[in-house]
């Protein structure tokens, strides 16, 4: 009997302790949910690429926005299927709670002065320069000085030209979310890093096969990104490019003299291929002296592995797509057939 009223006094404790417990979790439940203070003046908080809602809420307990970081992370791990950390600058305020918070960043509600920035391929670092001050981030000054005179600590810019072609073929093309007040130089700086990750192990391996440094295989994948206007083409217009660099037979592209003249052309008249300039591929047998755009993955891809054809020569038809020829016989039948 007195060992049965021993078990009872166990389970009468254990009552007590879940409601004393269940009371103060509540309580502080209650306490770690509410704003930090009734202050309404705003902090600036820039949340960078990678940041995880562990670290945010860290950085926030310890700026005094939020009351637990615990909590923040508990909300944030509740609402895992919608919550996610756009980067960029943001204000928040104290007297915010962390379930206010939490919602204006799933909703993109507070953030200011970001740009979402779709820099297309084949732009020039001209064309991306004007992109980036139409949408209110630097000047056109500041940018051209960044371009031409800015250190950039990689490799494959060791032996690039002087001067506002700098750059040119790596401000690799893709969609950035870039704070208005980003430096132009951390705006490059961007591009370039997106670029590096281009050149991957594999990337390296296959260039040393094809007997080709990082500026021909650019070079390259800026004549195709110009030229192919059909994702199918990109391979093939690789495959005509390689084969006439075999025979030292200039490569002949139009979108090089286009890229000497202030205004493009529909068409291109005898004068534009006599112009003087090293860019000039119908004067000049092998590379050019650089990329003439910034070319995409697709068209790099295409130039580390290039059709294996014996094509020469291509026409483009009206439907964007291209015609090709081994022959220069064969090459005239279709310039007369499609255009």
């Amino acid at each position: 009997m007195a060992r049965k009223k021993k078990t009872m006094g166990i389970f009468t404790w254990i009552i007590l302790l879940s409601l004393v417990g269940g009371f103060g979790l509540l309580s502080w439940w209650n306490w770690a949910s509410k704003p930090y203070s009734t202050s309404g003046k705003t902090e600036k908080i820039t949340i960078a690429q990678g940041t995880t809602a562990g670290q945010l809420a860290e950085d926030l307990q310890e700026r005094h926005l939020i009351r637990s970081a615990w909590m923040f992370k508990l909300l944030a791990r509740e609402r895992q299927s919608d919550f996610k950390l756009y980067v960029g600058d943001y204000q928040l305020a104290p007297s915010m709670s962390p379930s206010e918070i939490i919602n204006s960043l799933i909703n993109g509600s507070v953030a200011f002065n970001t740009n979402f920035v779709t820099i297309p391929e084949g732009y020039t670092t001209a064309q991306i320069i004007e992109l980036l001050v139409q949408k209110g981030i630097g000047t056109k000054q500041e940018f051209t000085k960044v371009v031409t005179e800015d250190e950039f600590p990689y490799p494959f810019l060791k032996d690039a030209p002087k001067g506002i072609l700098r750059l040119e073929g790596y401000l690799f093309p893709n969609t950035y979310d870039i704070p208005i007040n980003t430096s132009p130089h951390a705006v490059i700086d961007l591009l370039l890093r997106q670029f590096e990750k281009e050149l991957t192990p594999e990337v390296q391996k296959q260039l040393i096969i094809l007997k080709l440094t990082v500026a021909q295989w650019v070079t390259l994948g800026s004549l195709i990104e110009k030229e192919a206007v059909k994702e199918s083409d990109r391979p093939l217009i690789a495959s005509v490019l390689m084969n006439r660099l075999k025979i030292n037979q200039p490569l002949q592209i139009d979108a090089t003299i286009q890229f000497l003249l202030e205004t493009p052309k529909p068409k291109l008249s005898y004068e534009d291929l006599q112009i003087p300039s090293p860019y000039n591929t119908y004067l000049h047998s092998g590379f050019p002296p650089g990329p003439i755009a910034n070319p995409g993955h697709a068209s790099l891809q295409a130039v580390l592995y290039p059709a294996q054809t014996e094509f020469r020569y291509y026409v483009a038809k009206k439907d964007g797509y291209h015609v090709f020829a081994n022959t220069y016989a064969e090459h005239l039948k279709n310039v007369k057939l499609y255009q």
